[in-house]
């Protein structure tokens, strides 16, 4: 599979990544849980294999971005029904 399609694929997860996370690090802050989304995220890409195999050229700025994704996904969640209303 090239790498597009294995991006493409594994930042369908994130959603569903991130809301387990949740779940799992409830007490933890936000930056660990996205450290955890981050590591679950780049464990479904195959992130070490692609650096490996040279088709992540700068690891530091892919990591940036799927962070990037990560938080605009939990962004959205948190402006929907998804989230508990604020009382």
């Amino acid at each position: 599979m090239n790498f597009l399609a294995k991006l493409l694929q594994g930042i369908a997860f994130v959603p569903g990544i991130v809301q387990a996370v949740e779940s799992l690090f409830k007490g933890k802050s936000g930056p660990e849980k996205r450290n955890a989304a981050l590591s679950l995220v780049g464990s479904a890409l195959s992130v070490t294999q692609a650096i490996a195999n040279r088709e992540i050229i700068d690891s530091e700025s892919f990591n940036a971005g799927l962070s990037q994704v990560i938080d605009g996904t939990v962004a959205c969640l948190n402006s929907s029904v998804w989230a508990k209303p604020k009382q």
